[in-house]
């Protein structure tokens, strides 16, 4: 995404999605053998295509926390800053983001008041907002992340070269200028 948003004038907006909702059905050990041994392809591919070493915290956590305290950095306008130090916390540093600790230290690091993002995460104004990002995911029909969605019309799942998603932006663009 940031090599995108360095050679297209895009604008980013994240929303919000539980891969593993909290209270859900639990992984059969089968589905999670499947995930552990797709694993090191997806590390390799991070680091072959990407550059980026992965090193993803623990495996079921409970991601809604840090949802709801990024509608809260959204709204004191460090939301990009406070998703991306997520991710980095989460896929790179293998931390615990479901850890309210955790979301503290990273609020302070991108310039947040640490309290007020901790008192965000029982908010219900954010939490009603992370419900309704869920619920626009469910009539997209998407089940997995990442997923993009350029003018609400064009989708483009999973994890894609950024020569794709440029070509998408372009396409896009095109259309604009007609």
């Amino acid at each position: 995404m940031a090599e995108l948003e360095r050679t297209h004038n895009v604008e980013l907006n994240w929303h919000s999605f539980e891969l593993r909702p909290k209270g859900g059905p639990p992984i059969s050990p089968e589905y999670r053998a499947k995930i552990e041994a797709s694993r090191p392809q997806l590390y390799a591919t991070a680091r072959e295509q990407y550059g980026v070493e992965m090193n993803p915290g623990p495996f079921g956590l409970d991601s809604r926390p840090a949802l709801i305290a990024v509608k809260y950095a959204e709204e004191m306008g460090k939301g990009n800053a406070f998703h991306e130090a997520v991710l980095n916390a989460y896929w790179l540093e293998a931390r615990d983001i479901e850890d309210r600790t955790v979301l503290r230290e990273i609020g302070e690091n991108v310039g947040l008041d640490a309290d007020a993002l901790i008192d965000a995460i029982e908010d219900p104004n954010y939490i009603e907002q992370v419900d309704a990002d869920i619920n626009l995911a469910r009539t997209y029909g998407l089940q997995g992340v990442p997923a993009l969605i350029f003018e609400q019309k064009y989708l483009i799942p999973g994890a894609v070269p950024v020569a794709t998603l440029q070509a998408a932006v372009e396409q896009v663009q095109q259309e604009r200028a007609q």
